[in-house]
């Protein structure tokens, strides 16, 4: 299972590029990913000690008496209350982790795999160190200690791999794991715990005749994102749960790669939201179906009070269109269907059973024992002051993130990753409150769309990959837009680290109403949130805090195979 990259010449340039980042970036000189990263901070005194460890192992997955390899997070509990880590035998997912807020955590990670790796908590707000950054990623034999108090309100995180040009492989390999995090609101509010607080983590696999599994096929598969034929739910395939007929609290959970999920019961019955990415909601929502994209969680309520035993629910994602470009789009269904393989343009065109959108089951439901007691679903779940343009600093000129797929490779403003370049935009004084705009440059006018925002950003440079300096050009203008353009615009989840932000506004724009028409009511945008989807001519403003910490944090793609072409830059907080 390792991979055919050549790790000295990684670990060099990785080493090379932070030496010149923590030049450009003072703060970076205290967490030199060579200093100091193996060993506790003298004076934190954590509530909660956990040894982590990655290495391959054989799981059963497939119901064939076979055992598949995969990459796996194990871990054991040093210190803290005994519910803290729920571990799985036999199955491939990492442990649960379960932390209240306020506590202190240390954990250990060690690295038994035979490739680089470290780990990202995804969702928690943490400092850069703890952060999982790629820059930090350790080698085989090595040791990372990460230290963080829990700062988040009670909600769903997971954590994942974030290793350097890896992490597409090594989360679709195993590494991963849900984290919940609960605090005295949550307590207080009586909702389902125990046996009836429940993960619904939904994944797409392939595997071989041999039952391993397979992954990315030609280049194909890295610009649209890889696609399965098989959906497992909490590593297991043909998910089926019995629940009793009362209210359950299920946390969903989309870790695949790159596909989207339009959850919805085969009856028509409307789904209940309770909880986003990162902390419940303000007040539950009910819509006739819940869109769910790479590293989005959603907490459902899903009541079975009034049905009898016998009876069954079956989860479903339901059809929709528009999150690839036409042509793939079309492709992917004709060929898809027929499983089989074509090219176009010399391009190996290997396409999954399940083509986005189609509609496929995620899981059933039986019900198996009628019981008279429920939760009542609360009418006011958490308090939360929401922030509105009257808290940010630049309303009239928001940060962008203008996603682009020009010339076959995934950017963000109009730049791939290189971790000793940040543009005059990305630099976020801390304590501020920004507005940010995430958009598709318009084929029609991609030149006049980022002058526009070049002159409203009048400090809006960028920089080449050599350093520092440098106007943004007609170079950035041109990779930008034009050509293809809309043409090649796909949707795209986006995920910035650190603090949880809000969305303010979905604009359609440019959007194709037939095919939006089809997601449109799925998305739940009123709570907290880390990643957020856009569809192709969509134009989404958030507003996000850069508090408490200082340092270089992600914001990317989380398609990851996008993520991994470049499709990732770095916000400074300073």
């Amino acid at each position: 299972m390792t991979h055919s990259l050549n790790y000295g010449r990684r670990q060099f340039l990785q080493y090379s590029a932070f030496g010149a980042a923590a030049a450009l970036f003072p703060e970076l000189l205290q967490a030199n990913p060579k200093s100091a990263r193996s060993s506790p901070t003298p004076g934190f005194k954590p509530d909660v000690e956990i040894e982590f460890s990655a290495r391959e192992v054989f799981v059963p997955i497939l119901n064939n008496g076979s055992k598949t390899k995969v990459q796996k997070y194990f871990a054991k509990l040093l210190k803290g209350p005994e519910n803290t880590v729920q571990s799985f035998e036999d199955n491939y997912l990492g442990p649960t982790l379960s932390f209240a807020k306020g506590q202190k955590v240390r954990i250990y990670f060690n690295n038994n795999l035979f490739e680089p790796s470290i780990m990202h908590w995804h969702g928690l707000h943490v400092p850069q160190k703890s952060d999982g950054h790629p820059m930090y990623s350790i080698e085989p034999g090595e040791r990372f200690v990460y230290e963080y108090e829990v700062m988040n309100n009670a909600g769903t995180s997971f954590y994942h791999s974030h290793a350097h040009q890896l992490t597409a492989s090594q989360v679709y390999f195993g590494l991963a794991g849900l984290l919940k995090v609960t605090d005295e609101e949550e307590k207080a509010l009586g909702l389902p715990t125990g046996e009836y607080d429940l993960p619904l983590v939904i994944q797409d696999k392939r595997f071989n005749s041999n039952s391993q599994l397979q992954y990315v096929h030609g280049m194909h598969d890295r610009m649209m994102g890889f696609l399965g034929d098989t959906i497992l739910v909490n590593g297991k395939p043909n998910a089926e749960f019995s629940v009793k007929s009362r209210a359950y609290r299920f946390r969903a959970l989309n870790g695949s790669s790159s596909r989207i999920y339009k959850l919805g019961w085969d009856d028509g019955t409307p789904l209940t939201a309770i909880g986003t990415d990162v902390s419940l909601l303000e007040k539950p929502e009910t819509k006739p179906y819940i869109m769910l994209a790479p590293g989005d969680r959603i907490d459902l309520w899903l009541d079975f009070s009034g049905r009898s035993v016998g009876s069954k629910l079956v989860m479903y994602s339901l059809p929709y269109s528009g999150v690839m470009p036409p042509m793939f789009e079309r492709m992917h269904r004709g060929r898809g269907r027929q499983g089989g393989m074509g090219m176009m343009g010399g391009m190996d065109m290997m396409t999954s059973d399940l083509a986005p959108g189609d509609k496929f089951p995620i899981a059933i439901f039986n019900v198996t024992e009628k019981v008279s007691d429920s939760p009542k679903l609360p009418v006011q779940l958490a308090r939360r002051q929401r922030l509105t343009e009257k808290d940010v600093d630049n309303a009239d000129s928001p940060l962008p993130i203008a996603i682009t797929e020009r010339h076959m490779r995934p950017l963000v403003n109009g730049r791939p990753f290189s971790l000793d370049e940040v543009m005059e935009i990305e630099k976020v004084k801390l304590g501020s409150i920004k507005k940010i705009k995430i958009f598709h440059p318009h084929e029609e006018h991609p030149q006049h769309e980022m002058s526009s925002q070049t002159n409203k950003n009048d400090n809006m440079e960028g920089m080449n990959h050599g350093g520092m300096g440098g106007g943004m050009g007609m170079g950035m203008m041109d990779d930008m837009g034009g050509g293809m353009g809309m043409m090649m615009a796909m949707a795209h989840p986006i995920h910035l680290h650190g603090q949880q932000f809000q969305v303010l506004s979905r604009k359609e724009g440019h959007v194709n109403k037939e095919d939006y028409e089809t997601v449109r009511h799925g998305f739940v945008d009123s709570g907290l949130k880390d990643t957020v989807l856009v569809m192709p001519g969509e134009e989404v403003e958030i507003i996000k805090p850069f508090q408490d910490f200082k340092g270089l944090f992600l914001y990317h793609c989380h398609n990851l195979e996008h993520e991994d072409l470049g499709m990732m830059r770095n916000f400074y907080v300073h």
